[in-house]
């Protein structure tokens, strides 16, 4: 999940396939639909990118410290297995809390009623992002008292948050285009899929600027352009 600032919008229903009015001062909207999970906080309803409210998870080319001493875990890749086990293919109520800073709606979503931001962060796949949110605060300290997930080692894991900046910083020195280092690639089957530098895809993507690829300075950028976050699948 990424930094976001505080819009609300009218009470209504939103059905999936319908694009979200521009934000009015008052009430909440609410999109349902089926869900496709992007990863580990972001999922997918219709047309529509959303952000789960509160909540931060590792990124897809985290690594985690296990129980064992001096071992790792694909943190990142588990925690969207994890999510998609919960809500992939299913029908989602999402209540918008805000909008990013890429006026992406930020949501508490629930299936059949019972929430999955609160669940991600009890079975410990996910930090309470207490930078925006201190609801989930009592569930991140249940699931470190119970060493689950995440939490499984004494050695603390690194925040996604300082993750992706650790990442950004590095790759961002070396990218040919200053201070931009998301990768723009075009697949063998045409589609255009961006990979920020957290992405377990970024070390073996290359971009070819003779085929139309290209360099972003940040995820909105690359989203207005058309390419999209490259699936968990």
């Amino acid at each position: 999940m990424r930094a976001h600032s505080i819009t609300l919008l009218p009470a209504l229903i939103i059905g999936a396939q319908i694009a979200i009015a521009a934000p009015l001062p008052d009430g909440n909207a609410i999109v349902t639909g089926k869900a496709a999970v992007v990863d580990g906080d972001t999922i997918d309803v219709g047309s529509i990118r959303i952000r789960l409210h509160g909540i931060d998870t590792p990124e897809r080319g985290q690594l985690c410290p296990d129980r064992i001493g001096g071992g790792t875990w694909r943190c990142g890749i588990r925690a969207t297995e994890h999510l998609a086990s919960i809500a992939d293919s299913k029908n989602v109520s999402c209540t918008i809390r805000d909008r990013d800073i890429y006026k992406r709606p930020v949501s508490v979503c629930t299936i059949d009623g019972k929430e999955i931001n609160a669940r991600m962060v009890r079975d410990g796949y996910a930090w309470a992002f207490v930078k925006y949110s201190k609801d989930y605060v009592a569930d991140e300290a249940d699931a470190r008292l119970a060493r689950i997930g995440i939490w499984q080692s004494d050695q603390p894991p690194v925040p996604p948050w300082d993750y992706r900046a650790q990442r950004w910083q590095l790759e961002a020195q070396a990218a040919p285009r200053p201070g931009c280092p998301i990768k723009g690639n075009i697949n063998n089957d045409g589609e255009r899929i961006y990979h920020p530098p957290w992405s377990h895809m970024y070390a073996r993507t290359m971009v070819n600027e003779a085929k139309g690829e290209r360099w972003f300075c940040d995820e909105g950028e690359a989203e207005l352009a058309g390419w999209r976050a490259p699936s968990w699948r």
